[in-house]
This record gives structure tokens, sequence and C-alpha cells, in this order.
């Protein structure tokens, strides 16, 4: 098995068959493993821009990449012709990128360049960002960056060019041979068919009405962080900036409690946040604070 490490930069573009926003790749870099992680090859391309025209000064300042650059670029459908030859024996490879962001710019430009569902050489893939946070046993949620991780794991992030798909294909590859563990990454690779797409294209949807059956009531429940017993609601639940929004009162501590709790309905399991507050009461006039 060889291990191909990819990083896309991408522009955000107004497209017009689509009639509204897509994140334009402009830059692809990518390095090869051998099994034994040892470096093979490099390859590295500016995108010839085939939709929008100018870089988002965002863009210009981060990459340092100009108008000229993308305008003299290789056409994407050439570039990833060339990528995929470079590659080899797809079958035998496992993609990997620091986050999936790159995987879904990526699928959304072949679907509008070139109307393909699926992206041709990719069999195999990992979420680096994903596998680096469960060696590290981060919590899900904290979405570590690739300098930060580098500089978890030793590595000074300054020695590379940031925001550049070449240097952070090399980045991201010095890291993966840090913490790889044949075990353990076997258990992250996915095999990309339908389910793998599914899961991909799946948009996730915050849960509105609290009457939902996707949730689970014994969430609205609060127990005292005192004594441990069971709040009484004394408000209604709102719902407000993703979250629903009540009070609690715990008789036995005279403590009053604001909840805060989101439901988001992912592709395979509901996820469940909460956010608990005690509500302070003003001495002067008796009023509780939040």
């Amino acid at each position: 098995m060889q291990y191909v490490i990819m990083d896309l930069e991408w522009n955000n573009t107004y497209a017009k068959k689509k009639a509204g926003f897509l994140n334009e790749i402009i830059e692809i870099g990518a390095v090869k493993l051998d099994e034994n992680l040892d470096l093979v090859d490099e390859f590295s391309y500016i995108i010839r821009s085939q939709i929008g025209r100018k870089l988002r000064g965002s863009v210009k300042r981060l990459t340092n990449l100009t108008n000229d650059d993308i305008s003299s670029g290789i056409p994407f459908t050439k570039a990833f012709s060339m990528f995929k030859t470079w590659i080899g024996d797809i079958d035998n490879t496992v993609v990997l990128t620091w986050g999936d962001s790159d995987i879904r710019v990526l699928l959304d430009n072949y679907s509008y360049l070139n109307g393909l569902k699926r992206i041709p050489f990719l069999k195999h893939y990992c979420d680096m960002q994903k596998y680096y946070q469960k060696v590290k046993a981060s919590h899900p949620e904290r979405q570590i960056s690739l300098t930060d991780a580098a500089i978890e794991c030793g590595i000074d992030p300054e020695a590379y060019t940031h925001h550049r798909a070449l240097g952070d294909s090399r980045l991201t590859a010095d890291i993966f041979e840090i913490i790889y563990n044949e075990k353990s990454f076997e258990k992250e690779i996915y095999e990309c068919g339908d389910e793998f797409y599914d899961r991909l294209l799946y948009k996730a949807k915050v849960i509105k009405n609290i009457d939902s059956p996707l949730i689970d009531k014994k969430r609205l429940e609060h127990r005292c962080d005192i004594c441990g017993e069971l709040c009484k609601i004394i408000s209604p639940w709102k719902f407000s900036c993703q979250f629903f929004r009540a009070e609690f009162y715990c008789e036995n501590c005279d403590v009053t409690y604001s909840v805060k709790v989101k439901f988001k309905k992912l592709y395979d399991r509901m996820d469940y946040k909460k956010v608990v507050s005690v509500v302070e009461k003003d001495s002067d006039s008796g009023e509780e604070n939040a």
C-alpha cells in the first residue's frame, strides 16, 4: 500500500451555471509515500481558473497567488488526469487530506466542470485530522489546525510554506510519519463506495422543533450540579441561535440554572450539546442574572 497526502487551495467565486457560489480549486499539491513511509515523489500545479476570473483578497494574502497565476495554470481536467496517472495503482493507494473539506470541494469541482458524481482516483481515503485527533485523544469537536498539530508533534511549521498546497502536504506527511500506527490507521481507512459519498454529501441538520421524535426527551431534563436531584423547569423552552434555552430551579439548593441544549442530526447519529450556567442573584434588587 502507498500513501498520497494531498492538499488543495481554492477561491470562493460565483458560478453562473449553479446560480450560487462555489469553491473553485486553484492549486493542487501532493506527496507520495511508499509502504515504509519513505518519500517517493511530489506533485504540484496551479490550476487555471475556469469559473472565477479574480482571486478574493483573503486568498491572495494567504497564498501569495495572483490573478496572473490562475489565468496561466493548467486546466482542472488536465491537472487531475495527470494526478491520477501520477498516483498509479489507485487500488493500492490511500489518499489522505487534513480534514475532509478538500474532498468535498474536489467533488463539487468534478460535478460542476465534468458532470462526475465520484472522484476517479479515490478508492481508499483517510481524514488525517480525524485520525490525528483519535491518536491524541482530542475532543472530536476541537478541530485542531494543521499548524497546532505540527507544534504538538515538535515540528516547526515555519519551515514549511503556509497555505500553499505542496507545503501543507509536506507538513501533513511529516505529521503522519510521527503518529502512524498500522493497526490504528487501518481502522480509519474508508472504502470509497456509495456509503462514503452518501456520508460525505449529507448535510447535518440542527433540530428546531422541540417535539421532533429525533429528540431524546431525557436530554431536556437537568439535574442539580450540587445535589444531583432533578430540577424543576421554570420557563418554557425557546429556540435561539441553534439552541433550545430554558431555566431550571433546584429547591434543595435554591439555585437557578440557565440551560442550553442543541440537537444536530448527523448522517448516522444525533449529536447533542448542553451548556449550563448558574443564574446569579442580584444582591441589591433580588433579581437573578445569568
